[in-house]
């Protein structure tokens, strides 16, 4: 497969605009990214080679300010569908009757505690409301550093867990200029495309036990193991399910915490579970949960167990003047009620294998796809140059992504190569919805790698 789009480069922003290339746009997209650059500045980037402006959305749809229709085959954060009328009322009638923090009681945030807590069951007994999941994860860490009196953290190789400056240097798929502490250390992700499932969960633990060695000789200790429970940005490997139960009884025997970092896998997006780690059949000690929980509304959260907190509330205190504030916890509540009341978590096992399968398909005709995985409405597509050896290959990946665009089908690319197609729609991803997807998918493939 060969395209004019540029490759990424590794440990670049996956999928992102060249600005560079902005006189290659129609005018009217040119003046808009214009404007956005002089007013944004430089640090904020755009998806695609041709960037989408969006006006409004509906559903699985989004649609830019002429009217043209994009399948929306990638945002997560609306688990929901955009602007589900269920979450929009409940926003909507509490911003007109109050909104405030959680130093004052509000049976509104105890009724949705409840609820969620119950979807984690026991020992995850208590929830510490945030705003973003990169502040979860923040408090997250600073709670298992307290507890533990360690400061050791260990991640994958290619980890996201947020821009703050504490999980920014623990987040190595920011790139290069953003350094690791020196108190982390990387071990491989359960890659099973190249690494032979059995026994991957004693394997990975075995990788995890060195570099808890490897911190104790220099002095750290480990305060806990991090991971994201799909394993999103090294390539998303969902299959074995057998890997976080090995590696959590390694973290706890050397005095760690075990967190589940579920921003990503969660509130039924793998369609098996409502939580990703719950599909390994092992319980963190501290889970962490953000974007689709308000679907699009900022709300995030920190659960623990009561030992994980207990020396943290008696020495400390935590408090977040937006975090869990009445209108957050009434679109949290309103998401929740939709994921269940609607059978979304189903709905993402059946829609999900529809185009699993379909891209298996598509793998019979095209050697440059090398592996289908996924679970529920999260899969991974891995491009490769050739089958015997693996080898990634970006180009690709690019080009099928920018390709789809132009077909008004959003999608991305993740893993540490940038070659694996990211497709994690909203949970009302339909039937229809799929066969569209999959046939822009397969023109795509006709035309490049045909």
């Amino acid at each position: 497969m060969t395209s004019n789009t540029a490759s990424p480069s590794r440990g670049k922003m996956v999928n992102s605009f060249n600005p560079a290339a902005a006189n290659n746009l129609d005018d009217h997209t040119r003046k808009l990214v214009e404007r956005r650059t002089r007013l944004l500045g430089p640090g904020y980037r755009l998806f695609y080679s041709n960037p989408v402006e969006v006006a409004r959305g509906q559903g699985t749809r989004l649609y830019d300010s002429a009217g043209h229709e994009y399948l929306d085959a990638y945002n997560n954060v609306v688990s929901v569908g955009h602007c589900h009328p269920r979450v929009v009322e409940a926003v909507s009638a509490q911003m007109q009757t109050l909104c405030t923090h959680t130093r004052y009681i509000q049976e509104g945030i105890l009724n949705y505690a409840e609820a969620l807590l119950a979807t984690l069951g026991a020992p995850l007994q208590h929830v510490m409301f945030t705003c973003t999941g990169s502040e979860a994860n923040d408090l997250a860490l600073r709670i298992a550093k307290h507890c533990s009196g360690h400061r050791g953290i260990i991640i994958t190789e290619e980890a996201y867990h947020g821009n703050s400056e504490l999980t920014s240097s623990f987040s190595p798929s920011l790139g290069e200029f953003s350094p690791l502490g020196t108190w982390v250390r990387r071990v491989p992700a359960p890659d099973s495309y190249r690494v032979p499932s059995a026994q991957m969960g004693e394997w990975m633990a075995a990788q995890v036990s060195a570099q808890i060695r490897n911190l104790q000789r220099h002095g750290e200790g480990l305060a806990a193991f991090i991971c994201d429970s799909a394993f999103s940005s090294d390539g998303i490997f969902t299959h074995p399910s057998d890997v976080l139960a090995p590696v959590a009884k390694v973290v706890r025997e050397a005095g760690g915490l075990f967190i589940a970092d579920e921003v990503q896998s969660g509130f039924g997006r793998t369609g098996d579970r409502l939580w990703g780690y719950q599909r390994h059949g092992v319980t963190p000690d501290i889970v962490t949960m953000g974007k689709p929980m308000g679907n699009g509304f900022p709300v995030a959260a920190t659960v623990l167990t009561p030992e994980a907190v207990e020396r943290f509330g008696r020495d400390t205190r935590y408090f977040n003047t937006f975090g869990g504030n009445s209108v957050a916890i009434a679109a949290a509540q309103a998401t929740l009620n939709v994921i269940q009341d609607e059978k979304l978590m189903e709905n993402a096992a059946r829609v999900g294998k529809i185009i699993r399968d379909g891209f298996a398909d598509l793998a019979q005709r095209y050697v440059c796809i090398g592996d289908v995985r996924g679970s529920g409405l999260y899969i991974g597509v891995e491009l490769v140059t050739d089958r015997n050896t693996k080898s990634p290959d970006p180009q690709a990946a690019a080009t099928v992504v920018n390709s789809l665009r132009e077909r008004r089908v959003l999608i991305s690319a993740t893993g540490p190569n940038a070659n694996v197609l990211k497709i994690r729609p909203p949970l009302v991803f339909s039937a229809a919805d799929a066969d569209r997807l999959l046939t822009e998918t397969a023109a795509v493939f006709a035309e490049f790698a045909g």
